[in-house]
């Protein structure tokens, strides 16, 4: 049938399944957002700025492992998705981003809000394209719904010139057919040959520790996962984007790993002789210094994508795949194994160093530990970045996965509300709870009314010290207590904000305070935000000194062997 490009575009998005799409509308746009306005199947958000939509695509597809979707203009429009969409990149999160441009005529001559968005957006993302022949049009889309899914996840940028979107041409449905087959790694070996080897490392190891990142979670492996820990018998930590692909409430769970991760599972991962990597990338605030990481083990990778061996540190054996198949393969070879000795060890490193924080008043760690008891810890925390990621990431317990997002890789301020109101969409039924600071939050607040405008029974919890916390506490450390542009003490009233976006604006500054006030907000059906005033000075524990290796502090070199 007869189409115009815009209905094109529209059509692809029903052939991919996809049932929402955040944007904000311009004038190269247009013509796709008629087109969106003439059907019934696709729901649009409007948000208040175009990177609110690329942080809600990106929540939206971390929380429902679906392609997230959004919209921009050419200019400004399409440049402010950038920082969602390096977001999503340095997280492997599947984002579809459209935009469309000035038409074919006026490109490359500084036109009315004419840029090179591919140009830009080269290094940030999976790939990118611009379409400029209408007959083109639907089978890149497909192809970039493809590219953002498969292997290793990823966002892709499709900008479509606007004579395009008016342009008319055949349409068929179809399914995409990936026309390249690509070796995913060179090596004379094949991968049975490394699984037989792998299950020889595990065979011999006495102390075994598992270490489980983002890639466990994107992979749906966590059924492979818990019965591999359990057949060799294992002690486990995560990453921080690997909260929930293991259990937290497991007796052999330990904690994060690293820099703000717990000295259980530091001290277990020096002592360890045999470290398992199941979908990490290595991150240096996972490392320190890589020359005494794990010092005294062997090392074995899984993972999907062969650029991240090796990449970081020195692995001794790896094995390329979809982490959910490679587990398959392996725990079909290994045989049930026993440490006691060395779980007993973990038990007590885990005893003798639990996360601990102040009895007295409203604090960060209180907020996370009460969020979980009164959600059952069954609600999907969504967190800014900082002090207060910090503290949802050690004190409440992920036991599945896709219920802790966070901006692990690139580290965004600002991400926490978009994304949430993304995941809300995307999972009606189930209570989201974004955690910010207040640094983090009025970047981006913008969004309550997003939230509101779209009734979202989301909670906004502030986590409220009146200075930027962990720029703050570095300061605090290591700069001699030179606060240099970190006091936000200025008088902004979270509340009044709330409530004139059309919010339940509420405010905590004792403990009770915020328990009477988080079970109000669990009974509402709009947006509410919790107001909680912490002192400035709580900080995140451990903590290490600025390009210092976590192993100086964190070696377990004091710890009988």
């Amino acid at each position: 049938m007869q189409l115009n490009g815009s209905e094109i575009i529209i059509e692809c998005l029903k052939e991919q399944g996809v049932d929402t799409v955040f944007g904000y509308p311009g004038g190269a746009i247009l013509n796709v957002y008629d087109a969106l306005y003439k059907q019934k199947d696709i729901k649009h958000i409007l948000t208040s700025h175009e990177q609110g939509a690329s942080h809600a695509a990106d929540g939206y597809a971390r929380s429902t492992g679906k392609v997230g979707v959004c919209f921009a203009t050419s200019g400004p429009g399409a440049t402010n998705l950038v920082t969602g969409i390096a977001t999503a990149y340095m997280d492997s999160v599947p984002v579809v981003a459209i935009t469309c441009n000035v038409t074919v005529p006026l490109l490359g001559k500084d036109s009315f809000q004419e840029i090179d968005i591919t140009g830009i957006t080269t290094p940030i993302t999976k790939h990118n394209f611009i379409v400029k022949d209408v007959e083109e049009l639907a089978d890149t889309l497909r192809r970039a719904f493809h590219i953002a899914k498969e292997g290793r996840p990823g966002p892709v940028l499709v900008d479509v010139t606007k004579d395009v979107t008016a342009n008319v041409t055949e349409y068929e449905k179809k399914e995409w057919a990936p026309r390249d087959k690509f070796l995913r790694i060179n090596s004379t070996r094949t991968t049975e040959e490394r699984i037989d080897e792998v299950v020889s490392l595990i065979s011999k190891a006495k102390k075994p520790y598992v270490f489980v990142g983002g890639g466990a979670t994107i992979s749906g492996a966590q059924k492979e996962l818990k019965e591999f820990v359990e057949k060799i018998d294992a002690p486990v930590c995560d990453s921080l984007m690997g909260k929930g692909a293991f259990d937290g409430t497991s007796e052999r769970y330990t904690g994060m790993l690293g820099m703000h991760g717990t000295k259980a599972s530091n001290f277990g991962v020096s002592q360890c002789d045999l470290l398992i990597a199941c979908g990490v990338r290595f991150s240096d605030r996972v490392l320190g210094n890589a020359k005494k990481f794990a010092h005294k083990a062997k090392i074995v990778q899984f993972d999907i994508d062969p650029a991240e061996i090796n990449k970081n540190i020195i692995v001794d054996e790896c094995i390329i795949g979809d982490l959910k198949t490679t587990l398959r393969s392996v725990n079909e070879k290994l045989d049930q194994m026993h440490h006691e000795d060395w779980m007993k060890k973990i038990k007590d490193f885990k005893a003798s160093y639990p996360l601990t924080y102040s009895e007295e008043g409203l604090c960060g760690p209180y907020i996370v530990e009460s969020i979980y008891n009164k959600t059952k810890g069954d609600a999907i925390i969504v967190t800014e970045v900082g002090q207060h990621q910090m503290w949802a990431a050690q004190f409440y317990k992920y036991k599945e996965p896709r219920h802790f997002l966070s901006s692990g890789g690139l580290g965004t301020m600002g991400y926490g509300l978009g994304a949430s109101i993304g995941a809300q969409i995307g999972n009606p039924d189930k209570q989201v709870v974004n955690i910010a600071g207040d640094g983090c939050f009025r970047m981006n607040l913008n969004e309550l009314a997003t939230a509101s405008r779209n009734n979202l029974p989301l909670i906004q919890v502030i986590v409220n010290n009146h200075v930027l916390g962990m720029v703050r506490q570095w300061q605090d450390l290591f700069y001699g207590k030179r606060y240099s542009a970190t006091v936000l003490d200025d008088g902004m009233d979270y509340v009044k904000v709330a409530e004139g976006m059309g919010c339940i604006g509420l405010r905590a500054t004792t403990r009770e305070e915020f328990d009477e006030a988080f079970e109000r907000a669990l009974g509402e059906k709009k947006p509410v935000v919790i107001d909680c005033i912490i002192d400035k000075d709580d900080k995140v524990w451990p903590m290490v000194a600025p390009g210092a290796p976590i192993s100086e502090v964190f070696t377990g070199e004091d710890i009988d062997n």
